[in-house]
């Protein structure tokens, strides 16, 4: 009896974990600003509806930000909205790089996370230690995809 209402507990443990949602990157512009003047956007790790941690992040410079966003050759506008297949975190010279992929149609290319600031067309973390922070975050949770909100 034990035996069987083990196997059943396991079960529904592992049907539970199969249905739920896989945390994913959400990036939001906020209506803060750098000392320059370049906006403040927000990178959320969100599970089922519940932020679990955010950090700030650069979207393309002030002068930048009301350019075509789905237009390349580097007009360095922030990213198009939508989903994007993200990349886990891998060495990029002194850097760290996670690959975005969109899940649109668009000309947009050679697009991803990194370090940098001032910075455009990327998603640019402006210091190393959050960068670290959010890779660290993209590995545990195994996040595959983002979503570029506004």
């Amino acid at each position: 009896m034990k035996r069987l209402l083990l196997a059943a507990l396991v079960n529904v443990a592992w049907i539970g974990a199969s249905w739920a949602a896989p945390a994913d990157l959400q990036l939001k512009r906020t209506s803060a600003t750098y000392p320059n003047g370049d906006p403040i956007w927000q990178l959320q790790l969100v599970e089922a509806g519940r932020v679990l941690q955010s950090w700030q992040a650069v979207a393309s410079a002030k002068a930048h930000q009301n350019l075509d966003r789905r237009w390349s050759p580097g007009n360095g506008s922030p990213l198009p909205k939508g989903s994007y297949r993200l990349g886990q975190p891998e060495p990029w010279g002194q850097d760290l790089w996670m690959q975005l992929d969109p899940l649109f149609s668009t000309s947009r290319s050679a697009l991803g996370i990194h370090n940098c600031y001032p910075g455009v067309g990327c998603i640019c973390i402006p210091d190393r230690q959050t960068l670290n922070s959010l890779a660290d975050a993209v590995r545990r949770y195994n996040v595959d995809r983002l979503t570029v909100v506004n």
